[in-house]
């Protein structure tokens, strides 16, 4: 019988400061290890700060300089795979002997373009794989590129067979079915959603995919953005998000969760064996499939990028 612990962190980094966003993956892979977990979930774009309440200078038909200078000042805090910051992140894993996985703002090859992407890392320290987020939703489009969605994969990792999508990609259908039939045991959601109604999503998709989710959001203040942003934030609210992190059981039961209003760490112990017996009478990949009905077919390249 496996039955790992895992942990989930509702942080903040050092927003739009990759080196001190790094020191806190540190600070808090170090608790969750402390307390036994060998798997830590990181938000979105956890490295290095989702833009809530920025426009970078937008509106339909044009652009500021004002806003490319803001955006220029995001880029360099964004993270390049593999290089500097993942040799950081490899070395965390590796010392505190977990699967980290990690929301980051990924430098594409173009020199140009971002990508909201999530890193896997094992616990040899090993960059395992690389998601890159394949619908940005409304102006995230403004600031992130789209993945080839040619990632969908689930890896086997000592904490289980284990796989995830990123914030609203949770609402395509078709991506969960990828995971789904890959035979997901526990389904990661990173998120900047933190309307209660995220809340009924991840627990639907524990019930729909007899999975275990674990759904990792930032706590965020104002007070926590740089000076050159705190103008443009006037007449936000001091938090910007309350969090709603929370883990999830197959049957949709909360094990852990939702936290509101404050950073820290959630853990829960799973027993994968609660997948199988979740499954008994709901297979969404099994014989609630119905392939003499419904036909369905994705891409798999799992060489899509050198990982080292």
């Amino acid at each position: 019988m496996t039955m790992p612990k895992v942990a989930v962190v509702q942080a903040a980094p050092v927003l739009f400061d990759l080196e001190g966003s790094l020191e806190k993956v540190r600070h808090w892979t170090a608790l969750a290890a402390g307390e036994g977990a060998t798997l830590v979930l990181f938000p979105e774009a956890f490295l290095s700060g989702y833009p809530r309440g920025l426009s970078f200078g937008t509106v339909v038909g044009s652009r500021s300089a004002e806003g490319r200078a803001d955006w220029l000042h995001y880029y360099k805090s964004a993270v390049k795979v593999p290089g500097p910051a993942t040799d950081i992140l490899a070395d965390i894993a590796r010392n505190f002997r977990v699967t980290l996985v990690i929301g980051v703002t990924e430098t594409g090859e173009s020199g140009g373009t971002l990508f909201c992407t999530l890193l896997y890392f094992g616990p040899d320290g090993q960059l395992l794989h690389r998601h890159r987020k394949i619908k940005p939703t409304a102006a995230e489009r403004i600031i992130w590129g789209e993945g080839q969605g040619d990632d969908l994969l689930v890896l086997d990792t000592p904490s289980g067979r284990l796989g995830g999508l990123i914030c609203w990609e949770n609402y395509m259908p078709l991506a969960r079915m990828a995971l789904y039939e890959q035979g997901i045991q526990v389904y990661l959601a990173p998120t900047a959603d933190q309307r209660e109604s995220w809340q009924a999503t991840i627990r639907h998709i524990a019930c729909e995919g007899r999975c275990f989710v674990l759904s990792a959001n930032q706590f965020v203040q104002k007070n926590m953005y740089p000076e050159r942003f705190q103008n443009e934030l006037e007449g936000q609210p001091n938090i910007l998000s309350r969090g709603g992190s929370a883990i999830i059981s197959p049957m949709g039961e909360i094990l852990a969760g939702p936290l509101w209003d404050q950073e820290g760490l959630l853990t829960a112990q799973i027993d994968l064996e609660e997948v199988i017996k979740s499954r008994m009478d709901f297979d969404v990949a099994g014989h609630y499939q119905r392939p003499d009905i419904f036909s369905f077919s994705w891409t798999k390249n799992s060489s899509s990028f050198p990982l080292r």
